[in-house]
């Protein structure tokens, strides 16, 4: 950069040949300014397609700033009033933000708190003739001042600051663009690993449906009913969604059933009946080990479906909360929609019956206040029911 004190020589903006080598000629107060062809180009790429504004309440310094911003390449929006400038941050993006400090209405630095809160990325600049107070620039800096200009205005200063906080703002940009497409690729992936968790648990669940070909609406109901109950009793989305899931593997443990037992078209006797109890352990122990919080959640109700809120069900005689939320859930759930299903050993139940059923069994077979949720939610479980009937 040449400075010129025989400002009469060039006309502002004109093009200059100092030995061989091009300037862009800009005055600014009583000095002309000239800046080599070579540093606007370098300049030009790092500042295209940013957004910077300028507030000051004196004329020539926005004029100064402007004029050497265009001539290197960006509009720089000017503002003398700081209220029209907040008007104008709150509808479009800031990049870079030159505020001066002494103005009426507001001061630079409440400006630079309230621009903050609009677009917390903008990086402000304060231009004061302040030099050596301490104490203001502590209190700029605190409202989120990134770097001071100081009057009058060292054209040489602006030229480094523009230049500097491009190659930041570009550099953040940059970041912002490559963390955005990291985002989108793990969100793409997280997106293939649920789905495919949903096919896994979709094949597991109809493993007891091709044992036992007349449960396989009876899987889909369940898992409705279950999340259902899971949302009326408080369960937080993705408790909803892990037992909507893991419900219809309440039944898995039949697959180590013998086919005379589970498909037998009649009563069981009490021989094989405890045989057909067995699948309790059978699906828990397939289970068990996983570290998938589905199956996890799986092995749970495998286990604990058959328990009763007194305490006279099986595997192990659990009672009230010592049986776990998913497994009194599905209890319900699985008791309720047996009932109403056709089964080789009996025709089902209506609708009506099987509800009656639900409401004398609380406090015995059900935990109470589900079975207050069951009767305070029937119109949807009636939905359910018809929804996805055999």
């Amino acid at each position: 950069m040449i400075k010129n004190r025989h400002t009469h020589y060039h006309r502002n903006g004109d093009w200059v040949s100092v030995c061989g080598v091009t300037f862009i000629a800009l005055r600014g107060e009583s000095l002309l300014y000239l800046f080599s062809f070579d540093f606007l180009s370098e300049v030009w790429v790092l500042i295209k397609g940013l957004t910077i504004i300028s507030v000051d309440d004196t004329y020539l310094n926005l004029i100064l700033i402007e004029g050497i911003a265009r001539e290197i390449g960006v509009e720089v929006q000017s503002f003398d009033n700081p209220l029209e400038a907040l008007a104008f941050i709150q509808n479009n993006r800031v990049d870079l933000m030159f505020v001066d400090y002494m103005m009426p209405e507001m001061n630079g630095l409440e400006l630079i708190q309230e621009a903050l809160l609009l677009q917390e990325e903008l990086l402000p600049i304060m231009v004061t003739a302040i030099n050596d107070d301490q104490e203001l620039k502590l209190e700029a800096l605190n409202c989120g001042v990134v770097d001071f200009l100081i009057k009058p205005v060292d054209i040489a200063q602006l030229e480094a600051k523009i230049k500097n906080f491009s190659k930041i703002i570009h550099l953040k940009l940059q970041l912002t663009n490559f963390n955005s497409r990291l985002q989108e690729e793990i969100d793409k992936k997280t997106a293939e690993l649920v789905m495919r968790e949903y096919e896994v648990l979709n094949i597991l669940s109809r493993l007891a449906e091709y044992r036992d070909p007349e449960t396989g609406s009876h899987i889909a109901r369940v898992a409705h009913y279950s999340k259902l109950l899971a949302r009326e009793y408080g369960l937080c989305e993705k408790e909803q969604d892990i037992l909507f899931f893991a419900s219809p593997l309440h039944d898995i443990g039949k697959i180590g059933i013998q086919d005379d037992i589970l498909l037998k078209p009649g009563r069981l006797d009490e021989d094989e009946y405890e045989i057909m109890k067995t699948h309790s352990i059978i699906g828990y122990e397939i289970l068990k080990e996983s570290k998938n919080p589905y199956l996890q959640a799986g092995a749970i109700i495998a286990m604990q479906h058959h328990e009763k809120y007194d305490g006279s069900g099986y595997f192990h005689g659990l009672k009230g909360e010592e049986i776990h939320i998913y497994g009194r859930i599905t209890a319900i759930a699985d008791v309720f929609d047996a009932l109403t299903s056709e089964r080789a050993y009996k025709k089902p139940w209506s609708f009506e019956e099987a509800y009656a059923f639900v409401l004398n069994e609380s406090g015995k077979h059900f935990d109470p206040k589900l079975v207050e949720l069951f009767q305070k939610n029937i119109d949807k479980i009636r939905k359910i029911y018809f929804k996805f009937g055999d």
